[in-house]
């Protein structure tokens, strides 16, 4: 990559403030009863600059997730949003000093722009797009396995505003001979000999419409811990591609093989057979994750919620996918004996949650156990069983909601 040392020189590393009294919160926040203990016992809710209090994860590098509640709307809020990094230094960036550098062995005009030039110079465009940590849900996996043992919160959906990545290419041109584009951002090892944080895009995805280099999350600047002031908007793929604190872009006519390309952030290959490709960081063994599986999460009712007897429940959450857009929610209330459709809310685009709402009532007999699966356009469903994998990644498995009748 490009060096950085320059621009970062000087940059001082925020610290993070706890909420206290933490445990006024910690004892209402909810969290899957799937999780490790020690994962629930230390998850509770706290306070880092600019955010409501989020479930921490772990303090260094600071990793929050955002509470059930706030995903009963289809867009999270940016001080809801959830917190994920790899490294533990990481710069308050100044807007009036902060450079993108543009360049590689297969650029054919290295570039360099401040905030000013690049909001000037290239079209702005929104997209409404879901962003998801790679390993969202890994501590509901049974067995468990190593990693950041997130709950159902490592995920958000925002109204990003920013240019096309693709522009940005095309200005410094893209050679014939590039295979990838590869991404660095300020934050920083806080020990020497950690792998710094880079990774890259086949040349096809980051010309793609839905690539964005982003300004604004939901009509405000980008905040702190969400990648000020500029971060990269990979639509439909998780997380992990999308760089935070943006300020490298390298144009390669080789595949990048750093720490964080490979090994880490891998599937076995063919374990998920409908998933996006990535040719050149590919092996027989094993592949790079891509896109998001289809998936739902029910944000009205939880496991071992009490219900009455004739009582009218709602069932509704948030549907999502990696771009295909979804088709349809499927709600069971008899633990997948018979299923209906739920009802959809307002389309906000195939990269977006969708809410859903289905109600029933309560009838005598056994208590209901609630089940959703959703199905995007291509016709890929949730799963029925956790496909097993050693990172954690795509859990997407359809839930088992009991309630308990009183």
């Amino acid at each position: 990559m490009l060096g950085r040392r320059r621009f970062l020189a000087g940059l001082a590393v925020p610290a993070i403030s706890s909420l206290s009294p933490a445990s006024s919160f910690a004892a209402k926040v909810w969290q899957p009863p799937e999780l490790p203990e020690g994962a629930i016992e230390e998850g509770g809710l706290e306070r880092i600059a600019g955010k409501v209090p989020l479930i921490k994860r772990s303090f260094r590098p600071p990793n929050f997730e955002t509470p059930l509640d706030y995903f009963r709307d289809p867009i999270t809020r940016n001080d809801a949003f959830f917190v994920r990094y790899h490294l533990s230094g990481i710069p308050e960036v100044d807007a009036k000093t902060w450079r993108l550098k543009i360049g590689g062995d297969a650029a054919r005009t290295p570039l360099e722009y401040d905030l000013p030039r690049l909001r000037k110079e290239f079209e702005s465009v929104d997209l409404v797009a879901v962003c998801q940590c790679s390993g969202n849900r890994r501590g509901m996996f049974q067995p468990h396995v190593p990693g950041v043992e997130w709950g159902v919160g490592a995920m958000g959906n925002a109204r990003w505003t920013g240019v096309r990545l693709r522009d940005v290419l095309q200005k410094a041109g893209v050679g014939d001979n590039a295979v990838e584009i590869a991404f660095n951002g300020a934050d920083m090892p806080a020990i020497q000999g950690t792998p710094d944080f880079k990774k890259s895009l086949p040349v096809p995805r980051a010309l793609d419409d839905t690539t964005l280099i982003a300004f604004e999350m939901n009509g405000k600047p980008l905040p702190h811990w969400n990648g000020f002031p500029a971060r990269l908007i990979v639509g439909g793929w998780t997380g992990t591609y999308w760089m935070k604190h943006l300020t490298e872009i390298e144009i390669r006519s080789k595949p990048l093989s750093e720490f964080w390309m490979t090994p880490a952030y891998r599937i076995p290959a063919g374990l998920f057979p409908t998933v996006d490709h990535f040719p050149t960081q590919e092996t027989a063994a094993n592949q790079p994750i891509t896109d998001i599986v289809v998936n739902s999460l029910v944000t009205s009712i939880h496991d071992g919620q009490r219900v009455t007897r004739g009582q009218m429940v709602d069932v509704a959450g948030v549907a999502w996918d990696g771009g295909r857009g979804i088709r349809d929610v499927e709600v069971s209330t008899d633990g997948g004996s018979s299923w209906v459709l739920a009802q959809l809310g307002k389309d906000l685009g195939r990269l977006s949650f969708r809410t859903f709402m289905h109600k029933f009532r309560v009838a005598a007999g056994d208590a209901p156990v609630v089940m959703v699966r959703a199905i995007n356009q291509r016709g890929d469903v949730q799963s029925p069983k956790l496909i097993l994998n050693p990172a954690g990644y795509h859990h997407n498995v359809i839930p088992r909601i009991r309630l308990e009748v009183a």
